[in-house]
């Protein structure tokens, strides 16, 4: 029970220190074999300090792989494996993370998602425009909606909900574990 508390401890200050966003994986199909990911993830920009929330029955699990096994369904050599039907995994460094279902034939069937994670330092400014360029800047449609963002600096009501909501999943899942090694 002593390591459930610290953990527990380790996940609210991760949960405090973060400035991101919470991203169901999925949206309302969650992470399942029927879930079109290869669209999910289009025009989503990832950060560190997101976090992406795997919901899951029992059919499924969640691998986190290299490259080259994401891109082989090779699931056998994971770097971790979730399972349990809810996962959340913080997004911790830039650079390209690749997960898969542990079922082969339903990573085979499309069920495995790849991101790209961008550092959350802010970009450098933009050069001023050219004299006599006229025009006007490209319109963008992005579509990057996080389930909610988590706190920054500035408490706010709206901000509250996504780390309390990610300390309920991070009590359920120590109970859960806490039941295991009974």
């Amino acid at each position: 029970m002593g390591r459930a508390v610290l953990l527990l401890l380790f996940l609210v200050i991760l949960i405090i220190r973060t400035n991101g966003s919470l991203y169901r994986v999925g949206d309302t199909s969650g992470w399942d074999i029927s879930t079109d990911l290869d669209s999910w993830v289009l025009g989503k920009r990832f950060v560190v300090g997101d976090v992406l929330w795997f919901q899951y029955s029992s059919d499924h699990s969640v691998a986190e792989l290299t490259r080259q096994d994401y891109n082989g369904c090779n699931t056998t050599n994971a770097l971790q494996t979730y399972t349990g039907g809810n996962t959340s995994i913080p997004l911790t460094k830039a650079g390209g993370w690749y997960f898969a279902c542990g079922n082969k034939l339903h990573c085979l069937g499309g069920m495995k998602l790849q991101v790209h994670v961008a550092s959350n330092q802010a970009p450098s400014p933009a050069p001023a425009p050219q004299q006599g360029g006229g025009g006007s800047l490209p319109k963008t449609s992005k579509n990057n909606n996080p389930l909610s963002t988590l706190p920054s600096s500035s408490p706010s009501l709206a901000h509250a909900s996504a780390p309390f909501f990610l300390l309920v999943l991070c009590i359920v899942g120590l109970l859960q574990l806490d039941q295991f090694y009974e």
